[in-house]
């Protein structure tokens, strides 16, 4: 897997016929166990069935929205994936919000969905987002304003770096650049680094 990687991160559009090879130097000789990987899954002629026609596609970008909405425990994730590069997080917040409600997804899903939607999702009010799901969402509203309170802390820990980086650059005393962003030695080390 690692060597097929490699070669996509290379710039090819394709995979690599990769050999795998297993040097054994096991008590037991010789070698006792099957080398086919088929073999390794409960139902290897299933299996091999399997993997050797096209994959089933079910492309969310061609789905409508209110299809997306009937798909149960699943909807949630699908309409984020469908919207996350191409609509404002903030438009869906309340339809978000329902489907939380309604299907009770645990709280690590929900956290993990959240940092999704930071991190990859577009929206100009991101605390506008995070409030609206807190204020439609009463089950998970003091979890949804705490991780609105780490993003917020995270967005000025990284905007204070930012400016950091920026005096730096242009020469400014260190001293003065710890004064005024409240950075350390040590994390100005790291900048320069």
């Amino acid at each position: 897997m690692a060597a097929m990687q490699r070669h996509i991160e290379q710039g090819n559009d394709t995979l690599p016929v990769v050999i795998p090879l297993l040097f054994y130097h096991g008590i037991t000789s010789p070698y006792p166990y099957s080398t086919k990987w088929l073999d390794c899954l409960c139902e290897p002629e299933l299996a091999a069935m399997v993997y050797q026609r096209a994959f089933p596609l079910v492309d969310i970008t061609t789905i409508p929205d209110e299809e997306i909405l009937t798909h149960r425990r699943v909807a949630l994730l699908q309409l984020v994936q469908k919207h996350i590069r191409t609509r404002d997080m903030l438009e869906l917040a309340v339809e978000l919000a329902t489907l939380i409600e309604k299907w009770q997804y645990s709280k690590e899903q929900c956290k993990s969905l959240l940092y999704y939607i930071a991190k990859a999702g577009n929206t100009i009010d991101g605390e506008g987002f995070i409030r609206t799901l807190a204020e439609k969402t009463p089950t998970y509203r003091e979890d949804f304003m705490t991780i609105a309170e780490q993003l917020k802390l995270k967005g000025r820990q990284e905007t204070r770096i930012q400016i950091a980086r920026q005096l730096l650059a242009n020469g400014v005393d260190r001293e003065v650049i710890k004064l005024s962003t409240g950075l350390n030695d040590a994390e100005l080390n790291n900048l320069k680094n």
